[in-house]
Parts: C-alpha cells; structure tokens; sequence
C-alpha cells in the first residue's frame, strides 16, 4: 500500500531519491539511525584449528553443507568471503587474516551480506541493535565476556589498549558500561576468574585495564561518549538515581529518549555515595561518570520522592510515557537517612517492615483496601494478615512462591490465627499489577509451575522483600481515548517487571529466586540491569512484551569451549602500584593506577581469545619453562 513506507525505507537508494521522495508525498523525512555490517569473528581458517582442508566450490554456503564447514569452530567465519562478493556496493573486502572487512563510508546497511552468511558472523549494527542485543548462542562470545554481568567487549577494550588506542578502549568499555571510573575502582573482577591465562598462569588484570583507560579519559579532559541513536520522541521517567537507575537512564537516553532522573536524596549515586570509603572511590570520581551519564542528554531532579512529591498517576499525566521505578527500598532510605517515614513509591503496596516496625512512624495509620494481598514473609506474614485485619481490610490473600508442603505455615497456623476471609495461594508469584490514578486496583498472578496467568483484585498490597520490585508503568488507555483526553484523576495504568537476566529467563514472576532484589554485591550487577531494563522499556514503547530470545545463552547452554591452552608461554602480571598510609593524604586513593608502560605490557598478555580460538606465544614456552611448571 502507498504511504506505508517511509521515503527513506530503501537504504540502498541513497539520501537523495529519499528526499525527492518525500518532496513529492509531501512529508518530511524522520531520521534515521544508520545500520553498519559487522563481522563477529576473530581468527580466519590459516589461524584456526581445521577439521579438513577444503578444495571445492569457492562459496561459504557450499562448504557450510559439508560438516558445517571446516573450522572446528562451529560458528566461525569460513573465510571465502561470499558477503564480499555479494555486496552490491563492493563496502567488503577480504582482510590479510581471512576475515571480511568492512568499509563503513561505503555500507548502505541493506543487509545483503547478513542474509548469505550462513554462519551468521557477519551482521548488521546499529546502537538499538547493540543495546538490545543478549549474546546467544551463535556469536562469538569469549569467556570473560560472558562472566561479566554487564556484557563488555573485554578482549576489544585490552586490545585497542595494547594498541595505544585508549580513545577507542573507552568507546569499547561505555557501550555497556556508564561508569568506567567507578568500577575499575571497585568491581569484584568475576571476568578474571574465568581468564584462560589461568591455565597457564595468572589472569589478566582486566579491571586494572578498565581504569587505566577511564582515567586516560578523566585525565584528558575530554569526555568520550559512545554513539547515540536519533530522538524518538519518547520521553521516559526513572524513579532512582543510585547505580541501576542511571544506567538505565544512561542506555534509554542512547537509544534515543528523552529521559529524566527522579531522586529521592539531595545527590545523585545511591550507595555508592555512600556506602564506600573515599580512599576506594574519591569524590571526584564519582562525579566525573555521574557528570558523563547526564551528558548524553539525561535530566535529574533530586529531593523527589515517589509517592510524596510525585506519583505514577502525575508523571504518567504529565507526558511520560514510561517510568521506571529503581527506587530499591530499605537499603536506599537507610543511605539517605530515611529509615524512620513509611514509603509507598507505588499507589497502596509497603513493605512488610514498616508494617512490623512500631518506629517507623505512620505505619499505625495505614489505611489498607478491603482487599490486601501478602506477597511471601513466612510465617510473618500471618502476622501482618492480623495488623491488615485490625486496620480495616475485609478480605486477605497470602501468596507464596512455595507448594504446600514445603510451606513455613501449616494449617495449625491459620486456624489458630482465627481470621475468617483469609486465603493461601501457593506456587504462584506477582506477574503484573494495575491501578487508577494513585490507586492499586488489580494483581495478575502467575503459576510457577505453568505459567498460567490469572487476576485478582486488590486495593493493597504488601512484600516481604525489602525492596521494592523494579518495574515499568504505562498508561493503559482505552482504545475508544484519544491521547490527552484522560485526566491524572482517571489515569489508568499498568506495571510490569523488565526481562529477567539471562541465566535465570526461566523464573516466571517478580520476587523470583534470581531477581535483583537485595543481592547488589556488585554495581556492575545494578548496570546490566540496567541496561536490561532500558531495553525492557524500549521493547514496551514499541507494543511488545519484555523478553529475550531462545538463543540467549545461559549457564544451561551448549557451546564451544576448551579446558586448557597450548603453546602459550608464562608472563609476569603486572602489579597495581599502592600508595603507602603516609603518601595517601597526597594520593586520595589507596591504589595509584597503571602507568602506560606498566597497562600496555598487561594488555599484551591477553590471549585475544575467540571461541575456541586464543592467540599462541611468537615462541612458544620451551624445556626450561617447561620445567618449572608451565605447560607448553
């Protein structure tokens, strides 16, 4: 049908047939955020281990039919650069390693290469495409990589370090990760532990790394920030500006919203403001990453407290059309000395705590719905059914993730509470809530076992999580409304929970076993979430429902691995200078960071893994290492 397209849906035919297009339908032209192929492998067929040598017809397609090739590496590059000989617009060349290069001013991002390829290495990209994207099972994905919970490119930062490229390190480590300064100070390094120099020796110091190049970027004085996609035109609210909810707000404003930070506290940061010594994280530090997120383009208003200064119903009303609620709970009102006011950032649910604590003040005065549902706490819970009751509620549910047998209250229990009107859901979690304006009205309750989903009405609702869950509301707005005709009075909404981290996709429900609730060890936990949760929302502003793909890999996945290196020699890792208890008045941190000498001798004993594949010793180790225990 006419129309439907938009001018510039051909790519290949350029700006300009776009523009005179547009000129004669009459309508302008929307940006458009340029898609570029990639390719996805990192070693070609002479450097990689072959299953056979190949004489026949001069096409990937054709060798992919013959034992899907003849890499050992079952995803690949086969190195006969069919996406090269396709690409109408000669932007691929066959590299010096066997590997298809491509040239960016050239690319128009048709995708013709992507289709041909039959192992999927090269593809199209785009900052969207990026963001979104989970790794799966068909990539090329290294060992570091995969341990680390936010997902960074690990062996592409080390690499472009060991270069002297420390410009484009920092663009490597901000694709997936806001605070780079931060957590090169404070991250619990899981990538190390899953290092294949520790076969050999010692892992690399990847974390050091990472502080090296966020401090070559600090020290410069010039702020480095990854790309960003074009203005959707969609504005997008976060409620929480600790780490989860400025890295989702970092990411949402990459893919093109206009985001604005609500934060309950007087300073933007959460725990990590203070939670942490100065000496392991100055001030400065903290300020400098913080200062880059609000660069790309994100608001903050502090003093805002979800609830009080502002509701769901008012920010949804006043043009939001998403918000996202990473207020956390407990822990965060411990942070900014909130600990003795009741909160309730989403309209008629508390936590279990303020409930049962008699100092928090206003907990005595809660006005419950004639409908309260309990989410979990045990046998607490039956004691909050008896508060709920004494407050006014007709009717009250218990909802546990456990089946009767495994429950913390037996039937005794409830019989001697004497509450009539009192139910027991059990092998169910929260899935979705709804409200009205600043009302709670209904629960979607899911089987944990089926995943069959069903409602419940509900005017209150209580968790035993010290957290509150994070969550992403939208306007629910009838189809017969026009937008801008619902007043905040009326406003309907809807929440729901973002795409749960890969490794636990299977848990159905909030407040599952795996969900981000009080186990923020680490903050480079609460920046994948966050990233998570900006693609969550992205995905919702689109009409579609928070998930990921089948080949999203997880600790249950088959792939291609190996469990020791060869023809590997043994190399000294480099030593974190510290500075001593009388110096550190002038150093202001405990550990001096790498010089460049010390970080480019560190990024070179990086194996510049694949796979499968590593990069083997120029001379390998020999007798004499040998025998004093490296393995050659």
């Amino acid at each position: 049908m006419a129309g439907i397209a938009a001018p510039n849906s051909c790519v290949a035919a350029g700006e300009e047939v776009a523009e005179a297009i547009a000129e004669i339908m009459g309508i302008k032209i929307e940006a458009k955020e340029p898609d570029i192929a990639r390719s996805g492998c990192y070693f070609g067929v002479q450097d990689a281990d072959l299953k056979y040598i190949y004489n026949g017809l001069d096409d990937c397609r054709a060798v992919a039919l013959l034992g899907g090739g003849m890499k050992v590496c079952t995803i690949g590059c086969l190195g006969l650069g069919t996406c090269a000989k396709v690409c109408p617009f000669d932007a691929i060349s066959m590299g010096p390693e066997g590997l298809p290069v491509v040239d960016e001013k050239k690319c128009t991002g048709c995708g013709t290469c992507e289709r041909v390829c039959p192992k999927h290495i090269i593809t199209l990209s785009s900052t969207t495409r990026r963001l979104m994207r989970e790794y799966t099972t068909e990539e090329c994905t290294t060992p570091c990589q995969r341990s680390c919970p936010a997902g960074i490119n690990i062996r592409e930062y080390i690499r472009q370090i060991s270069l002297g490229n420390c410009h484009e390190a920092v663009q490597v480590i901000k694709e997936r990760n806001p605070f780079p300064a931060i957590i090169g100070r404070i991250c619990p390094r899981p990538c190390e532990l899953d290092c294949r120099r520790n076969y050999i020796d010692e892992p690399v110091a990847i974390n050091y790394l990472k502080r090296y190049a966020a401090d070559f970027e600090r020290e410069s004085g010039e702020r480095i920030q990854p790309y960003k996609a074009p203005a959707t035109g969609h504005t997008v609210a976060i409620v929480g500006g600790g780490v989860e909810g400025l890295s989702t707000a970092f990411f949402a404003a990459r893919l093109g919203h206009e985001v604005t930070v609500y934060e309950a506290g007087p300073h933007l940061g959460g725990l990590l403001r203070s939670a942490i010594a100065a000496e392991r994280l100055p001030a400065e530090i903290l300020e400098w990453d913080i200062d880059g997120i609000l660069e790309m383009g994100v608001k903050a208003e502090t003093g805002k407290v979800l609830g009080k200064d502002l509701t769901v119903a008012t920010v949804l009303g006043q043009g939001a059309d998403a918000l996202f609620l990473a207020a956390g709970g407990w822990d965060s009102r411990m942070a900014r000395g909130a600990t003795t006011e009741i909160e309730s950032p989403i309209p008629g649910t508390y936590m279990m705590v303020d409930i049962l604590n008699p100092s928090v003040k206003g907990s005595e005065t809660i006005s419950f719905g004639p409908h309260v549902v309990i989410l979990e706490g045990g046998k607490l819970a039956l004691e909050t059914a008896r508060m709920c009751r004494n407050a006014g509620a007709d009717k009250i549910t218990i909802v546990y993730r456990e089946d009767l047998s495994n429950s913390p209250v037996t039937d005794a229990d409830v019989k001697d509470l004497g509450i009539d009107g009192l139910d027991i859901i059990y092998n169910a979690g929260l899935h979705r809530l709804r409200g009205e304006a600043d009302r709670l009205i209904e629960l979607d309750i899911i089987d944990t076992r089926t995943g069959v989903v069903s409602a419940l009405s509900a005017q209150s609702l209580v968790t035993a999580s010290g957290r509150f869950p994070e969550l992403i509301f939208i306007e629910n707005k009838p189809d017969e409304v026009e937008a801008g005709e619902v007043s905040v009075q009326s406003l309907r909404w809807e929440a729901f929970a973002p795409y749960k981290q890969p490794a636990l996709k299977d848990e159905v429900g909030l407040f599952a076993e795996g969900d981000v609730l009080a186990d923020y060890s680490a903050a480079i936990k609460a920046i994948g979430a966050g990233r998570r949760a900006a693609a969550s929302i992205q995905q919702v502003l689109y009409g579609m429902d928070p998930s990921v793909t089948e080949q999203v890999i997880t600790p249950q996945s088959v792939i291609q691995d190996v469990n020791h290196v060869e023809n590997v020699a043994a190399s000294r890792r480099e030593i974190m200078p510290i500075c001593s208890g009388r110096e550190l008045a002038v150093c202001g941190e405990i550990e001096r960071g790498f010089s460049e000498e010390a970080a480019r001798a560190e990024a070179s004993r990086c194996l510049q893994c694949g796979l499968i594949c590593y990069e083997h010793s120029e001379e390998p180790a020999g007798q004499e290492e040998a025998s004093a225990g490296v393995v050659s």
